[in-house]
């Protein structure tokens, strides 16, 4: 049955709940920026409000374009990395994943191939030539979503993946919905069905500057991640076998420790290998399937603390190494090297080709289901 497409115009500004009378609005993009038709589906540019924070988003990709938050002050800051027109994002330089759902299989497929009841499934292999890099040449960031519904404060998304595109067999049936609460929470929930077993490890990929897109880097900033284990990967960041504790290495932030105070630590082979953190931590979950607490960010400057909490049992911990100046953000600002740090929740990299990792394999008559919680307020130590 086909869906019902509502389209809201982006350029109403809605009020943000908790603020105070005459406290600065956000200072959002123009959503003339935005609007277009990519594929025969209509994209444009979407405002969601709700608690203390206001959020820009574009159904192509699923991306977050801009996500406003105060600090300890009260000062709003936009500390997504995002662009200024759809056009930048569909000819991207630099980065291509900024802000976007990445699927249908997040992180890397060693060898771009898979193997599903004896039949070898090729994909592409848009990583370094070799391996398969957040699902292909088009992936979830890479195509324009129906927009089921939106309201002031969430938006549903739905796209239908058909059997065989980019070599991935089944058709998949995706619903991702991001919501904003109260709470100063930005949800992110997946749901997918399909009708021929087919593997399915969905994330959502923004990059977070805490003082304001372009404002110095992520290496003061202050990290806790629940995990006891991480997963070693080799030069192409393929995982080498086993997870390995964290226990007397760089990797260990189960207490508080500066994301570059071991960052540049070369002698270790895995730093040196991802040019710094770019790794798959193995959360120490109390469950299966609640959602808790996988890490903590605080940046001591401006106040703000962000948490990550997730029903899935890893995370992605990425701090920017491969920025080099190329690409201008909203702020005009390019992007800098560590200047931002992406935290995806996930199954592990090359899980379709590792039988011991938690398995990503969906079949008919079963549903995938992911929530991604980031919670955002301030503190002073």
């Amino acid at each position: 049955m086909k869906r019902a497409v509502i389209f809201l115009s982006a350029a109403i500004i809605l009020t943000v709940g908790c603020r105070q009378k005459g406290a600065p609005a956000a200072d959002l993009l123009p959503s003339a920026a935005f609007d277009t038709t990519i594929n025969n589906v209509p994209v444009a540019l979407y405002t969601l409000s709700a608690g203390d924070i206001t959020m820009q988003v574009t159904n192509f990709g699923g991306r977050v374009v801009t996500l406003f938050t105060p600090d300890r002050d009260g000062n709003l800051a936009d500390i997504v990395v995002g662009r200024r027109t759809i056009s930048e994002y569909v000819n991207p330089t630099g980065e291509r994943f900024l802000g976007a759902c990445v699927g249908p299989v997040a992180n890397r497929i060693g060898g771009a191939s898979f193997t599903i009841d004896g039949v070898t499934y090729n994909v592409p292999n848009n990583d370094n030539g070799v391996n398969t890099l957040h699902g292909g040449l088009y992936g979830f960031d890479n195509i324009p979503w129906e927009v089921v519904s939106v309201s002031g404060n969430e938006i549903v998304f739905h796209y239908l993946r058909p059997d065989g595109f980019e070599g991935y067999p089944g058709n998949l049936d995706v619903t991702m919905t991001y919501s904003l609460t109260e709470d100063n929470e930005f949800k992110v929930q997946y749901s997918a069905t399909t009708d021929m077993k087919t593997p399915v490890n969905i994330s959502h990929h923004s990059f977070f500057n805490l003082r304001g897109e372009g404002v110095g880097t992520v290496c003061d900033y202050v990290m806790t991640i629940n995990a006891s284990e991480f997963t070693p990967i080799d030069a192409l960041s393929i995982p080498l076998g086993a997870n390995e504790s964290v226990e007397g290495t760089p990797f260990d932030f189960r207490t508080p420790h500066r994301i570059g105070e071991r960052i540049d630590c070369t002698d270790n082979v895995q730093i040196a290998n991802a040019r710094g953190y770019d790794h798959n931590w193995v959360l120490d979950r109390t469950s299966e399937k609640d959602v808790e607490l996988a890490c903590t960010v605080w940046d001591e400057e401006s106040g703000r603390f962000l948490e990550v909490l997730t029903d899935q049992p890893g995370i992605q911990f990425y701090s920017g190494n491969f920025f080099n100046g190329t690409g201008i953000g909203v702020s005009g600002s390019p992007f800098e090297y560590r200047s931002s740090l992406a935290l995806e929740t996930q199954h592990f990299p090359d899980s379709p080709n590792r039988p011991e990792f938690p398995s990503v394999l969906l079949s008919p008559g079963e549903t995938y289901t992911h929530t991604c919680i980031y919670r955002f307020s301030v503190k002073t130590e």
